[in-house]
């Protein structure tokens, strides 16, 4: 098949970028080959290319920028959304889409399952992915709509790294303990998008994270752990970390169509010997 990845450049499309390589035709896009937030680029382009499948792992995820620059965040994750959506319809393609935990307001401490009515989001970030949830929902039926949480990747900040910084720096940190969630390993999530589109499942909605929960405290105390070392650590609350942007409190995604994916902790162990940060 003939596969365009949008936001081929990020951390998660370098994880996709290597699950479908050398078994597809790949086509690889990020920002200087097309302007999703422009209709007439999205139509003109991708009907030339004419794909079977469009994987958009491009997104605005500053959250809390979010909050002061959210006309960019609408125009990237909920308008183009809406364009990708279209011009897949019109060719026939399957569309595959990217959205967050962060569509909920985490007030469900049992998490929530895939048709779980998404409102409320608490901040400008998931406002701007709920709407781009439902130009998908309202435009073309023939998409997977892939809600994750947490996620970290090889390429790009994310959470272990900022923590394993901070602890070699020998800085007293301070990580929230009232925010609970399913951290997620990028290259385990492209894996199973991979399986999603090879078992031809139903069209919809599917909820992809590793297995298991923690908080933000626990996440950084086992990457503590791992990586044998020993910083001063204490738990706090989110008022503790005033910030633009509010988040929910319980960001589970229950998963309840596909077989699930390995535990958090395993995923966590695996991305710190892939990225040599201990030995295995």
């Amino acid at each position: 098949m003939k596969i365009l990845i949008l936001g081929s450049r990020g951390m998660l499309g370098h994880e996709l970028i290597e699950v479908f390589k050398g078994l597809h035709e790949l086509t690889l896009w990020d920002r200087d080959e097309i302007d999703i937030g422009d209709k007439e680029d999205v139509s003109e382009k991708i009907t030339e290319l004419n794909p079977d499948i469009v994987i958009n792992a491009a997104a605005y995820t500053a959250v809390d920028d979010a909050e002061t620059n959210n006309e960019i965040a609408y125009r990237v994750n909920g308008y183009a959304v809406g364009y990708l959506s279209g011009v897949c319809k019109e060719i026939n393609s399957l569309f595959i889409h990217f959205s967050t935990d962060y569509v909920f307001d985490g007030g469900n401490k049992d998490g929530y399952t895939e048709d779980h009515p998404a409102a409320s989001p608490l901040n400008e970030y998931g406002k701007s992915k709920l709407l781009g949830e439902k130009m998908i929902s309202d435009i073309n039926p023939r998409h997977y709509l892939v809600r994750t949480s947490w996620l970290f990747g090889k390429s790009g900040k994310n959470f272990i790294e900022t923590m394993l910084r901070l602890a070699s720096e020998g800085k007293d940190l301070k990580v929230v303990n009232d925010q609970i969630g399913s951290p997620t390993y990028a290259k385990d999530l492209a894996e199973k998008v991979r399986e999603l589109v090879e078992s031809k499942k139903p069209y919809g909605i599917y909820h992809i994270t590793n297995s298991g929960t923690c908080s933000w405290f626990e996440f950084a105390k086992k990457i503590f752990e791992l990586a044998k070392l020993d910083p001063r650590i204490q738990p706090v609350g989110t008022d503790q970390f005033p910030a633009p942007a509010r988040r929910p409190n319980y960001s589970i995604l229950i998963n309840t169509k596909l077989s699930k994916l390995r535990d958090w902790q395993d995923a966590l162990k695996d991305y710190l010997v892939e990225t040599g940060r201990i030995s295995r």
